[in-house]
């Protein structure tokens, strides 16, 4: 994981006027110290998780994040949003039991712990009382999203966090999203599925800066590899867009890449297998960019 991964997202935004920090939590990606996982929210083989425990101690790291993001210049910290997804959607929604000053609503997009296969949650009712247990303090108007085909946290289930949530009193606003994609649990990463509802709930919580959006990133002027479709020449602008470490693939059929990696050599591996995937490539792929640099021929 790097906070890279979700720069489309901190765009989203950012042009609406927001300062956007990405947050990696204590023990995911490079970040140091104890993960989440330590303290409550795993599904062990001998004991029940505690999911209400794991996620206040989530918590902790978004209200780290909003401490430091007091001390810039450009943040006006009358008016926080948090927004997370999957686990941290859960850590966003423990953020509003305690909340810090200034955090006026929170998006948890598909959010819950203890997925351990598809509709498979390791002590479904541990989580359902972590949800109750929150909504009887946390009183910041909130959005949830969850898609019809989420296979983590599917809509049977996810109502049953927003009935326990509201039965304490909580305030939220659940959205059952259509389904997208193979698996709708990675909705958040899809954002043209989302930006109509969640520019709804801002407006409804007189949360819009902007009166219009500001501009569009412009993507640097790299030609691209000779040879690509229309679609190939669509990704490839995407591509130039999208946060390092990243590589783009192609062959004379087909075309892959990678982005927000850890390391060039991790963005390179992913972007051959993604080239030879596509439309089962008949012909070998290469890589042609690293990052924005031009390594193919």
């Amino acid at each position: 994981m790097t906070p890279w991964q979700q720069l489309p997202q901190a765009l989203w935004f950012a042009r609406r006027g927001w300062v956007a920090l990405v947050v990696v939590r204590r023990g995911y990606g490079s970040s140091g110290g104890s993960p989440d996982t330590d303290h409550g929210g795993h599904c062990g083989a001998r004991m029940r998780p505690e999911f209400e425990s794991g996620g206040t101690y989530a918590a902790e790291d978004l209200r780290t994040a909003i401490d430091y993001a007091r001390s810039l210049p450009q943040v006006d910290d009358t008016h926080i949003v948090a927004a997370g997804v999957s686990s941290g959607g859960f850590a966003t929604v423990a953020l509003t039991v305690n909340p810090p000053q200034g955090l006026v609503a929170a998006i948890s997009f598909a959010g819950g712990r203890g997925s351990r296969a598809d509709h498979d949650v390791c002590d479904a009712g541990d989580l359902i009382d972590a949800f109750r247990s929150y909504g009887k303090r946390s009183r910041v108007p909130m959005l949830w999203i969850y898609a019809d085909n989420d296979k983590f946290f599917w809509p049977e289930l996810a109502q049953k966090f927003d009935q326990a949530f509201r039965a304490g009193g909580g305030m939220e606003e659940f959205v059952r999203a259509p389904a997208d994609g193979e698996d709708g649990h990675h909705l958040f990463y899809h954002w043209a599925a989302w930006s109509a509802t969640v520019d709804a709930f801002l407006a409804a919580q007189k949360l819009a800066p902007l009166a219009g959006l500001l501009p569009e990133v412009e993507a640097p002027n790299i030609p691209p590899p000779a040879g690509l479709s229309e679609e190939g020449l669509h990704a490839f602008h995407n591509y130039l867009i999208l946060g390092p470490h990243k590589a783009f693939a192609m062959s004379a059929d087909a075309f892959g890449m990678s982005t927000g990696r850890m390391t060039v050599e991790e963005a390179r591996e992913k972007a051959l297998e993604s080239c030879k995937h596509a439309e089962k490539s008949k012909e070998p792929c290469k890589v042609m960019f690293v990052d924005e640099i031009a390594v193919g021929p």
